[in-house]
């Protein structure tokens, strides 16, 4: 059978000449390519149109991690520590996101990645957890390979069916969170001080969003199933 077609997003920086660029972890593609597609990037500069184009190719989009959205597509509460805003990128991943939930073209969010899924659908977001959830454990740390703490996945959902396993280790390294759950998406995961870390798209063929960053996991077979498994549905 031919390989699916996974896109992946991109982010927009300048390096150390100054020059744009634009980018993406090695860990994401590695991933897809370790779950039996082959990665496409999906540059956030694109216009409409062709971002269209690239978007009808793909059978699959897996959204990255990366800086914070803007505020100004959820009525945010300003924070000094919102960093990173890339209003190209959040235009591509928000059209993005409301195009495969429409349309059912499999998808998988990581980190800022569920953190659109859950704006683009109309839900809000902490823009500074420390100072915004009380009693909250620290999840912003710095190490991607750290495993910081255990989520609980709803026993009856489709990720629990996915993982194999109900109680997931996790590293985590994100300042921001959800905070209003879009009414079409379902709650399937927590962290032990009640962050949300996991949301799935009932009803859609494949649809399932993570805080943490299970792309440097993949030595977990649990990590390993969740990307075969969104490989396998950008096939179908």
């Amino acid at each position: 059978m031919t390989k699916p077609l996974i896109g992946i997003t991109t982010f927009n920086r300048k390096n150390d000449y100054g020059r744009p660029m634009s980018g993406v972890q090695h860990t994401y593609i590695r991933a897809v390519v370790q779950g039996g597609g082959i990665p496409i990037l999906i540059p956030a500069i694109l216009d409409e149109e062709d971002r269209n184009d690239l978007y009808a190719l793909v059978q699959g989009i897996l959204f990255t991690g990366g800086g914070d959205i803007s505020i100004k597509y959820f009525d945010g509460e300003d924070h000094p520590k919102i960093s990173e805003v890339d209003d190209a990128r959040d235009v591509t991943e928000i059209s993005l996101l409301k195009k495969t939930a429409a349309d059912g073209k499999p998808f998988l969010a990581v980190c800022r990645g569920v953190q659109v899924m859950n704006v683009a659908l109309g839900g809000t977001l902490y823009t500074h957890i420390p100072d915004q959830f009380p009693n909250a454990l620290r999840h912003d740390n710095q190490e991607f390979t750290e495993i910081v703490h255990p989520v609980n996945i709803t026993e009856d959902s489709r990720m629990a069916e996915i993982f194999g396993e109900t109680l997931l280790r996790v590293n985590s390294l994100h300042h921001q969170g959800l905070k209003d759950v879009a009414s079409s998406l379902r709650v399937v995961g927590h962290a032990p001080d009640g962050m949300i870390e996991a949301v799935e798209l009932p009803e859609h063929p494949y649809a399932m969003g993570v805080q943490w960053h299970p792309e440097w996991l993949t030595d977990q077979p649990a990590m390993r199933r969740l990307f075969k498994s969104f490989v396998d549905a950008s096939k179908k």
